[in-house]
């Protein structure tokens, strides 16, 4: 005949490391405000230089990516949208709304410019 030996599970003997801890006996508050300098705390907000609405000498105004990258000396000059007049150097009185409008101007005066990419191949006309 056969016989049915039942063997236990081995127990794993595990020390008791939270009761040897020295931080056992430090308040909760005091371990917050040890945790605080660990957390990321968000980046500040960067200042755009030159401020948006203005800002530029001649009377010049440009919001956007790269609008009115190029200026030198023109004035009088309003560019909204990414790389409005990107390249106007001495133009004046222009004015471009749009992505890439009057993009390639660079000496053109008194023209506007009303949509995305319009006049992107005026360089140098006027009105």
């Amino acid at each position: 005949m056969y016989r049915l030996i039942l063997l236990s599970t081995p127990t794993l003997l595990v020390p008791n490391l939270i009761s040897r801890s020295p931080l056992r006996r430090v308040s909760p508050v005091v371990l917050l405000v040890l945790m605080l300098p660990l957390c990321a705390f968000p980046q500040a907000a960067r200042a755009v230089n030159p401020p948006p609405d203005g800002g530029y000498s001649g009377g010049n105004t440009a919001e956007g990516s790269d609008a009115l990258f190029s200026l030198t000396t023109g004035s009088e000059n309003t560019a909204n949208g990414e790389v409005a007049l990107y390249f106007n150097t001495t133009g004046n009185s222009n004015t471009a709304s749009g992505a890439f409008a009057l993009y390639l101007n660079t000496t053109g005066t008194d023209n506007t410019a009303n949509g995305s990419s319009a006049l992107v191949h005026n360089t140098t006309g006027q009105r």
